[in-house]
């Protein structure tokens, strides 16, 4: 059963998936899409035709612009911002000009970043709080920083794999038992099958 708040407004055409909560003062525009098992905080907007998968929890004062989607069990912490435009003018509608973002599955945008448009975020990559995003960032990379960079790399549940010196291409998370793996050539980590 979903949760709207009476002071959530939501515009007409809108999807909305089973068991998802929406709190106070949140706005959605029309044509958004929004999963199953969602969670939105307190004056949150979603912007015209944005979709949010699954499982999603997108907390307190987030705004998602037009052209921006959002993948199942996606994090994204306070005040987190997403634009939409590349370079705005007051005085000239850019509205033609939106560049898309793609927030893949599991990732993680610690409270106060911000993502410039245009630069997506892969599966399982965790943006670090008070981050601003200007590149696209891999599967498991750990960015953060202003503007944010690569500071290593984190296992589907977000904590740091340590790939104990230059040579090593092999993690072991000691919870899970997956098997990490480094390709120095691609720059890139995946799970072993």
């Amino acid at each position: 059963m979903n949760y709207i708040d009476s002071t959530a407004i939501i515009d007409e055409k809108v999807k909305i998936g089973k068991n998802t909560k929406i709190w106070h003062w949140s706005h959605v525009s029309s044509g958004a899409m929004i999963g199953d098992d969602c969670i939105l905080g307190q004056n949150v907007f979603i912007g015209k035709n944005v979709k949010i998968g699954n499982k999603v929890k997108i907390q307190n004062n987030v705004s998602i612009y037009d052209g921006v989607e959002i993948g199942d069990y996606v994090f994204c912490g306070p005040s987190v911002v997403f634009t939409n435009v590349i370079n705005p003018r007051s005085h000239i509608s850019k509205k033609k000009e939106f560049k898309s973002t793609k927030v893949f599955k599991g990732a993680t945008i610690g409270a106060n970043s911000t993502i410039v448009c245009g630069n997506n975020i892969e599966e399982y990559a965790f943006i670090g709080a008070g981050s601003v995003l200007t590149k696209d960032v891999k599967k498991f990379e750990k960015y953060y920083g202003n503007p944010a960079s690569h500071k290593g790399w984190v296992t589907i549940e977000g904590n740091n794999i340590n790939f104990s010196n230059e040579s090593s291409s092999l993690y072991i998370c000691p919870l899970t038992k997956k098997k990490y793996i480094y390709d120095k050539n691609k720059n890139e980590v995946y799970i072993q099958k």
